[in-house]
């Protein structure tokens, strides 16, 4: 990518539900990436499997690193929240609304934790108050195959059952929880014979973890990848006859060193006229005074320094980062600035959230290593 440009048009993590329902014959639907028919399709997502990482690391990935394969936009922000919200609904950020990690949520007055629907710092539970289904209401790629008589499977944590996120981008078809990685495996083997067409979405999260915890490119990660690529080479030898595996990922990761870090609670010009902060570290949401955005504006461009692109809301959509068109509703969640990493950089907040802070893996922004994620196909003949 060459600086904020995310080419939409070509086909990011958002085609790929779609184009799966293509190939399976559901109508008006688009193959954007030329999948072609199948009677069934399995879609393996891992968390925090970025196209950059895989490529350096491809010895200890050899099965994954055997597929055909191609690298795609996970869209913007890089960050799991925004990338299942793309990839369950078909939709880039600008139309589904869920803007990231965190958003600032004007119906409820609080910044939003979208992964466990709640508030920061109060902690609420706002699954009555912002109800998922109110907030994102467009069919979900898994609604749309179970109408057309697909049978779908949803095969990720048991207890994601019922939690906002899954209820916003997860609904439809039937429920396959799991309990870990290679319960998934079984699980999604079992689930891709049920009917005569079907589609199942199977997840796996513990290789983010340790790129949070540990950091991308370790020697802790590339024995995590190492885990990744057998659980992919067994779940593809265990589909049925015609069945096409996707695998993906929703974003990849950076290392953002102690010393890159700007800590937002201890540095007064990045508080002054601002109401809320949302986002993430390195793709971050300002919530302003009414009429001190160019101001707030002009301080984080002085004290973030080259390294960011720091713009008004106009100007982050305008440059095409949400996708081809934005909502009301996901207009008012950017906030009035945004402030974007290029480099090796993140705003934290030690005091308000010091678990994100400390991470050294950290991810959201629109770098290579952050933004581009593996799209990886195997067919199964009958």
């Amino acid at each position: 990518m060459t600086g904020l440009t995310i080419p939409y048009a070509d086909g990011t993590l958002a085609d790929v539900g779609t184009s799966l329902l293509a190939a399976l014959g559901v109508p008006d639907e688009i193959d954007r990436f030329g999948i072609g028919s199948t009677a069934r399709a399995c879609v393996f997502l891992v968390d925090g499997l970025g196209w950059m990482q895989l490529q350096r690391h491809a010895d200890v990935a050899p099965f994954l690193a055997s597929l055909v394969s191609r690298p795609i936009p996970a869209g913007f922000p890089a960050t799991t929240v925004a990338s299942l919200s793309s990839l369950g609904t078909g939709l880039a950020t600008g139309e589904h609304g869920l803007t990231g990690y965190t958003s600032y949520v004007d119906e409820v007055d609080a910044v939003v934790n979208w992964l466990a629907w709640r508030s920061v710092g109060a902690g609420d539970d706002l699954r009555d108050r912002l109800v998922p289904e109110v907030v994102q209401p467009r069919p979900t790629v898994w609604e749309r195959a179970a109408a057309a008589g697909v049978a779908t499977s949803i095969c990720t944590f048991d207890n994601f059952a019922g939690s906002g996120l899954t209820r916003a981008v997860l609904r439809g078809g039937r429920w396959g929880g799991t309990l870990a990685e290679g319960d998934a495996v079984a699980r999604a083997v079992e689930a891709s014979s049920l009917g005569f067409r079907s589609l199942v979405y199977v997840y796996v999260s513990a290789l983010d973890l340790v790129g949070h915890m540990r950091g991308p490119d370790t020697e802790s990660w590339r024995e995590q990848l190492a885990v990744v690529d057998r659980l992919a080479e067994r779940l593809a030898a265990g589909l049925p006859p015609e069945t096409t595996l996707v695998v993906t990922a929703d974003h990849g990761m950076v290392l953002v060193p102690e010393d890159a870090k700007v800590d937002a609670d201890t540095v007064p010009q990045l508080r002054d006229g601002v109401v809320a902060l949302a986002g993430e570290p390195r793709a971050r949401y300002v919530h302003c005074v009414a009429g001190a955005a160019a101001d707030v504006a002009a301080a984080w461009t002085s004290v973030l320094g080259d390294g960011w692109w720091v713009g008004s809301r106009d100007e982050a959509v305008d440059a095409g980062l949400f996708g081809p068109s934005v909502s009301p509703a996901a207009a008012r969640r950017i906030g009035d600035v945004v402030a974007v990493s290029l480099g090796p950089a993140g705003v934290v907040e030690r005091r308000r959230l010091p678990r994100l802070a400390a991470m050294p893996g950290q991810h959201g922004s629109v770098t290579d290593e952050e933004l581009l994620v593996p799209l990886l196909v195997s067919r199964r003949d009958g």
